[in-house]
C-alpha cells in the first residue's frame, strides 16, 4: 500500500480496508487480520492499526470479541457503501456538476458516456472470466 502526506496514515488504511469490505475480499463476519499481522503486512506501527482497528469499531464497521480477534461487522458492507456513497455525494458530486458546467456537458451526454464505460467494463469482465 502506497501513502500519501495528505491525509493520515490511520484514516487512509481505514479506507483500504472499505475497499477490501466493499469488493468482497472480506465478507460480512468474517474474522480479519490481527493488529500485528495486518501491521507487518502495511509495514506499518502496530499502534497505527490499533487506531484504525478503533475508528472502524466506533463507526460499527469492525467488532472485536475480546480474546478472539477482530471481525467485520454483520453488515459492513452496507454500512461502508452507505458511508461511501454519502461521502461521494457531498465532495465528488459537487465537482463534477461544476465541470459539466463549465464545460457545457449536458447530463444525457454524461449518461452516453456512462453506458458505454459500463459496456467496456462488462465486456473486460468476461475476458477476464475466459482467462
Amino acid at each position: 500500500m502506497q501513502f500519501n502526506t495528505h491525509s493520515p496514515i490511520y484514516l487512509q488504511i481505514a479506507g483500504y480496508i472499505h475497499d477490501l469490505i466493499l469488493n468482497g475480499i472480506w465478507t460480512d463476519g468474517e474474522r480479519i487480520p490481527s493488529v500485528r499481522d495486518l501491521a507487518v503486512e502495511l509495514e506499518v506501527n502496530p499502534n497505527t492499526i490499533v487506531r484504525t482497528y478503533a475508528v472502524l469499531q466506533e463507526e460499527g464497521t469492525l467488532d472485536n470479541q475480546r480474546g478472539i480477534g477482530y471481525f467485520t461487522a454483520p453488515h459492513a458492507k452496507d454500512l461502508v457503501l452507505k458511508k461511501k456513497r454519502e461521502q461521494f455525494i457531498k465532495t465528488e458530486l459537487p465537482s463534477l456538476f461544476s465541470s459539466l458546467k463549465v464545460l457545457d456537458i449536458p447530463l444525457e451526454e454524461l449518461e452516453t458516456y456512462y453506458r458505454t464505460f459500463q459496456k467496456d467494463a462488462q465486456s473486460n469482465e468476461n475476458k477476464d472470466e475466459t482467462k
